[in-house]
């Protein structure tokens, strides 16, 4: 009876027997289960608008997916920044660097760990896949113990949660901080305004020259009235009684009636101290205070409208699904990987034979 070794071909031992015993040694004897701990959370805001089946069914609440926010989460989780916070106390080193875990499946179990190789490996056992749909991320997290990789996940999406909260805050600061510096801009615009106005008002003693000048205008038109009454008379008297001793008396009359007049004149049109000097200075400066008043009341209405918005900018992690606590190891599949290794073996055994035979035959040929 031919021996084993006469029977098989070293070829098939090599390429087949060998590394199938060795992958049913590593999966079914050697490897180290694995746990996956998986969430689900959205980003909502209520200053996005509802355009997925999933955002139409937030938008009843006036809410609705933020995508910019759910992009910034992905990069965020994929990122050494979000490594070094989860592993702040060095919970991740402690989950997949234990020395229950077997070799080949640890960190640091061949090679020497540093900081590049550990984020490749963090890569490797956290998943973070964005549904384009419906807008939900699912975040996965594997481990060699339960506990540990609901932990880590409970982490990373604490950690998610205040970033969206920074972001969120410092949208709304940014845009409340440009409003509210425009609104003090304003607010001083319109007190110096009004000061320099008040000042102008104490300063020439009258309050509103356009209104003086009305009043001193009506008290000249009496005495316009007065003096010609008083020339009438005085003619009159002249005409017809020349002798009159009301003559005289009428003559002063009209004389301080027009001095009179030409002083009050001169006090509301004419020189430097008039009230129409007096009123264009007043008008420039009521101007000067109207337009800044002006410019406030639209200021704080752009302020009222930056709150509103900063409020419609609000977003937040809202969790669908809380990091669960995994009770059976999902990987590694084992019977399935020494199979797929038993697979492989025999194509690649039976491709080479065939490479083998062709060429012996060339040779043969």
């Amino acid at each position: 009876m031919p021996s084993i070794s006469k029977r098989v071909s070293p070829l098939f031992l090599a390429l087949v027997v060998v590394p199938t015993l060795l992958a049913a040694l590593y999966f079914l004897l050697l490897a180290s289960d694995v746990y996956v701990s998986e969430a689900r959370f959205v980003v909502r805001s209520p200053s996005k608008a509802a355009v997925t089946s999933l955002g139409q069914v937030l938008s009843g609440t006036g809410l609705s997916g933020a995508t910019e926010e759910s992009n910034a989460v992905v990069e965020y989780l994929e990122s050494r920044g979000a490594l070094a916070d989860a592993n702040r106390d060095g919970l991740l080193t402690r989950a997949y660097t234990a020395g229950s875990i077997f070799l080949l499946d640890r960190f640091g179990g061949l090679l020497p760990g540093n900081r590049e190789r550990f984020f490749d490996y963090y890569l490797g056992k956290v998943e973070v896949e964005p549904d384009t749909t419906t807008q939900v991320l699912h975040l996965s997290v594997s481990a060699f113990d339960p506990d540990q990789a609901r932990a880590i996940n409970e982490r990373l999406l604490e950690q998610s949660e205040a970033l969206v909260n920074r972001l969120s805050s410092r949208a709304r600061a940014d845009a409340l901080e440009v409003a509210e510096s425009d609104a003090r801009a304003a607010q001083e615009r319109a007190r110096t305004a009004a000061v320099r106005l008040a000042a102008y008002r104490n300063r020439a003693g009258i309050i509103d020259p356009e209104k003086e000048a009305e009043a001193r205008l009506q008290g000249i038109a009496k005495l316009d009235d007065e003096l010609v009454s008083a020339r009438t008379q005085l003619q009159q008297m002249e005409a017809f009684t020349p002798a009159a001793p009301q003559i005289p008396y009428l003559r002063t009359q009209i004389a301080g009636l027009e001095k009179e007049i030409a002083r009050r004149r001169s006090g509301v049109a004419g020189g430097r101290n008039s009230l129409s000097a007096a009123g264009a200075r007043y008008q420039l400066l009521q101007l000067d205070s109207e337009l800044a008043a002006k410019s406030l009341a639209a200021t704080l209405i752009s302020l009222q409208d930056a709150h509103a918005e900063a409020a419609r900018k609000r977003a937040y992690v809202e969790r669908i699904a809380a990091p669960s606590l995994p009770d059976y190891p999902i990987r590694p599949r084992r019977l399935g990987g020494v199979l797929a290794v038993f697979v492989l073996g025999l194509l690649g055994w039976g491709i080479l034979t065939i490479l083998l035979a062709g060429i012996r035959e060339h040779r043969e040929g």
